[in-house]
């Protein structure tokens, strides 16, 4: 299935689709049709505002009500979605509202057979949501898109294409691309990430990325097991050594002529994990070809950030490794060695993410970056905290952390600063290597891993860490523009951190 975005300036109330998407405001005397949707009242008699009231509608934010077009409109279906309360003194839509509105829109529309008509040309939607503004026009067309998502790989039966128009002006073209280039960045990522693990081992993922990166202008170079070795990347070797598909490390490039900073980012690329011989229980493997998405992330960021000629430099490490239990697995009370010469005595083989992205993490000191950043489904104790939707967000000092997660938040992504309490680190202390890759004591177990990663900084570089371990994967009901199943969390937010480097606003960069 293909979605497929275009801009007009026609009339509502004369576009030609199946569907016409309006918005609804929220207001004391009951709902009301947004701007973007004039003409459609005037089309249908002037019974807009009743037939809403009449079928419930509240204007509450992602609330829809279906409203035939009774053949006073080309749509056969209007479908109403709700806002909530209007911005005060006619300032912008709210970018996440709208985002949130259109792709609770599209998501009903590609679930609901009976909305749409279908023909062998496919399906139309027309948006007439609140799109004057640059950056309303941007948020709307992104969350079409990631709305519009449907993973088909594996299913026997096709779905028609969808063709969505929006309608906005011409002025507004480079915010819709800029949409279109994140989306497109988002569903790249959760593509990757529904991914069944049997066909996505570390080499295929590395393969994929070589690939994507490189038709976008992105250099790529992929370390097999051999050069692993040769270069001294212990922690990927060790967790990927128990699976018959070795690991890899994927280095992605993207210059500017015009930087004058350098982004690194480093996602964990655990293409599917089992706890090695720390076996994890077999109702939590059920969603962990989830587990590479920090790394699909890196790749989908740094792709997008070339294609949106941002002027600053991004080096991206994708440390990609399976973690299986076998007579070749290691073994919890092994001493590994890190890229750089740092020992880890691995008490806990299901603690195998903070192993290759300190790999990753070291490896980055020859890039000089101003600023390092790792993304990766860490903890189960990050959604004990904070939950399903939240990224816990920790760092080199908590000025950075709670600076990131501002930008993350801007981006449309719930994030939230964390401490690294100074107290915690001796739990990672080793009597046989340098530090253990866990703590005895269970609690507070996202910021220990992020104190163990710390350890793995280059000397003077601002570093954040992102766990997204909770908002990778969706496996409730769907909602707003988030489908079931993988999510994309985290490419928005590192488009922007990459945009905000370059502007110099995040502290050390």
């Amino acid at each position: 299935m293909t979605v497929s975005l275009s801009l007009s300036e026609s009339a509502p109330g004369i576009a030609e689709a199946d569907v016409l998407v309006i918005g609804v405001n929220q207001g004391p005397d009951g709902p009301s049709a947004a701007p973007g949707a004039d003409g459609v009242d005037e089309a249908l008699g002037g019974t807009l505002a009743g037939a809403l009231a009449a079928l419930g509608a509240t204007g509450e934010l992602e609330e829809l009500t279906k409203i035939p077009g009774g053949g006073k409109l080309p749509a056969s279906v209007i479908l109403a979605v709700g806002l909530g309360a209007p911005p005060a003194d006619g300032a912008p839509f709210d970018a996440e509202t709208l985002r949130r509105a259109a792709g609770t829109a599209l998501r009903d529309l590609i679930g609901n057979k009976l909305a749409i008509r279908d023909n062998d040309e496919g399906k139309a939607v027309t948006l007439a949501l609140p799109a004057t503004a640059p950056a309303e026009a941007e948020a709307v067309a992104t969350g079409a898109l990631l709305g519009g998502y449907s993973f088909r790989r594996y299913r026997s039966v096709p779905v028609p294409d969808l063709a969505v128009t929006l309608l906005t002006s011409d002025d507004n073209a480079a915010a819709v691309k800029r949409g279109q280039v994140i989306a497109a960045a988002v569903n790249l990522t959760r593509d990757l990430v529904n991914t069944a693990p049997v066909d996505l081992p570390p080499a295929a993922l590395a393969a994929e990325a070589e690939r994507v990166a490189t038709a976008n202008g992105v250099a790529a170079q992929v370390l097999d097991e051999a050069e692993l070795k040769a270069g001294g990347y212990g922690g990927i070797l060790a967790v990927g050594q128990g699976s018959s598909r070795p690991p890899r490390l994927v280095r992605l490039e993207y210059t500017h002529p015009e930087a004058a900073r350098t982004v690194v980012f480093v996602g964990k690329g655990i293409t599917f994990d089992s706890g090695g011989l720390s076996l994890k229980p077999s109702k939590s493997m059920e969603t962990m070809k989830c587990d590479m998405s920090g790394a699909a992330a890196v790749l989908a960021a740094t792709v997008a950030v070339a294609e949106l000629g941002l002027p600053v430099n991004v080096v991206g490490y994708m440390p990609l490794a399976e973690n299986m239990p076998s007579g070749a697995a290691q073994r919890p009370s092994d001493i590994i060695t890190i890229f750089g010469g740092k020992t880890v005595e691995v008490l806990n083989t299901d603690a195998e993410g903070r192993l290759v992205l300190a790999d990753g993490m070291a490896r980055s000191a020859g890039d000089r970056p101003d600023l390092l950043v790792d993304v990766a489904t860490l903890t189960g104790a990050a959604t004990v905290a904070l939950g399903r939707r939240t990224a816990g967000v920790m760092g080199s000092a908590d000025p950075l952390a709670a600076e990131v997660a501002a930008v993350m938040r801007e981006a449309g992504e719930p994030a939230w600063a964390m401490p690294l309490p100074e107290e915690l680190r001796k739990g990672l202390d080793s009597t046989v290597a340098d530090l253990a890759n866990v703590s005895a004591d269970r609690n507070g177990g996202m910021l220990v891993a992020g104190l163990f990663l710390r350890e793995f900084v280059p000397a003077g570089v601002a570093w954040a860490h992102l766990d997204i371990a909770g908002p990778a994967f969706n496996d409730g009901s769907a909602y707003g523009y988030t489908p079931k199943g993988g999510t994309g969390a985290a490419v928005r937010a590192l488009v922007q951190i990459a945009a905000q480097t370059a502007a110099g606003r995040l502290p050390g960069a």
